[in-house]
This record gives C-alpha cells, sequence and structure tokens, in this order.
C-alpha cells in the first residue's frame, strides 16, 4: 500500500505520512531519504504535521523511534 505523503514546510524535512495499518510515521527528507518511524497514532502524527516546527518536533518526539 502506498503511503500519502504531504509536504511540509521545513529546511529539512520534504514531506511526511502516516501508515495506520502499521502504525509508522513516513519522513521523506531534502537529501533524498525515507524513513519510517514509530510507533505513531494517527493523531500523534497529527501533531507532528501541524506543528510550528516540523524540525524542532521531530527532534523532539519523532527520531528517537527510528525503525531499522
Amino acid at each position: 500500500m502506498a503511503i500519502d505523503m504531504v509536504p511540509v514546510d521545513s529546511s529539512a524535512i520534504k514531506a511526511v505520512g502516516h501508515d495506520p495499518s502499521t502504525n509508522t510515521i513516513h519522513v521523506e527528507f531534502h537529501s533524498g531519504g525515507k524513513h519510517p518511524f514509530g510507533p505513531f497514532t494517527k493523531t500523534e502524527f497529527e501533531r507532528f504535521r501541524n506543528a510550528d516546527s516540523i524540525g524542532q518536533h521531530f527532534h523532539a518526539n519523532i527520531r528517537k523511534k527510528a525503525i531499522k
């Protein structure tokens, strides 16, 4: 299943998406990489997507849950 990626206003992050079947957030970086993080609910994803600073929210709440 393709994940709908939503463009965001960030100097490092190009787009974000949420996969409800796995409760993962997918982050696409301007540098070209795309990585999953989780688990995160849809509500947590919306909080991330609508944050005043996508980058700050990512560093404080998302990146430590990288899926390898």
